[in-house]
């Protein structure tokens, strides 16, 4: 089932999120769907990927991985899929919607953070996850785990510093991580458990502060592409992900918070 809002980028209004520019007719754009943790990466990348590369465009499609997957495997004529994991393009290669001789690549690893606003005076840097257990933080946001990676994580540190008992009954879930981002930068939630490439930008940083969590507290969050059959520009989705995985793309991952993959330049 396709729904309307299959090409659009979800936007969250506080953020001052915006979509990107539409395709000239004469130059069909790539459809590149990408996970909500990649949304400030790629309109940082995408006017310099745009001047050096005038003849190909891309035009972005912002969600959970797994909502992503579910609309390719009901036709969305996705050309490219930058997951936030690596399991739901392994599972669309598996099932035959890969470009033929396309594979798996790994572009980067990503972080979650314990972000709070300055606005309620409790700096997670110092309490870390017990923070979480103060009576003035009634909601906690994270992404839906059922189909967001960045949920699961949260799942996953919650529970390995033994409060995820405590809290549950707090929990509330953004469709994506973006969305989680959003319910705690407008106030909806006191408290987020979200990516590091949302805390980072300058919206979030202006209104909160943030603690990173520990690695080792939940699973890599191993992001990779997967070239897709079913698109109508492959050269320019190609085009784009060799941007992304060049010297300018590892930049920007990097100043985002993405971890860099082994073989991945320095």
């Amino acid at each position: 089932m396709l729904c309307s809002r299959l090409f659009s980028v979800i936007i969250g209004v506080a953020l001052g999120f915006s979509q990107a520019a539409p395709a000239r007719a004469e130059n069909p754009a790539a459809l590149v769907a990408a996970a909500s943790s990649m949304k400030f990466v790629f309109e940082d990348l995408a006017p310099t990927f745009h001047a050096r590369h005038p003849e190909f465009r891309v035009q972005f499609s912002f969600g959970s991985s797994g909502n992503i997957f579910s609309q390719v495997t009901h036709g969305a004529p996705f050309d490219i899929f930058f997951s936030a994991d690596m399991t739901y393009p392994e599972k669309l290669a598996a099932a035959g919607q890969a470009l033929p001789g396309a594979e798996v690549v790994p572009y980067g690893a990503g972080k979650i953070v314990l972000w709070m606003p300055s606005a309620l005076a409790l700096d997670p840097r110092a309490e870390k996850m017990n923070t979480l257990q103060d009576p003035h933080v009634r909601k906690i946001a994270i992404a839906n785990p059922k189909h967001a990676p960045y949920g699961r994580a949260a799942i996953q540190a919650l529970k390995r510093a033994g409060l995820y008992r405590r809290v549950q009954s707090k929990l509330i879930l953004g469709e994506n991580i973006t969305q989680a981002a959003q319910f705690v930068h407008t106030g909806a939630a006191e408290a987020g458990l979200i990516a590091l490439s949302l805390a980072r930008t300058a919206k979030m940083s202006a209104l909160g502060t943030y603690w990173e969590v520990p690695a080792a507290d939940y699973d890599a969050i191993r992001q990779g592409f997967l070239m897709l059959k079913g698109g109508r520009n492959p050269e320019a989705a190609r085009a784009f992900a060799d941007f992304v995985s060049g010297p300018v793309g590892r930049e920007v991952l990097l100043r985002y918070g993405f971890k860099p993959l082994p073989g991945d330049a320095p």
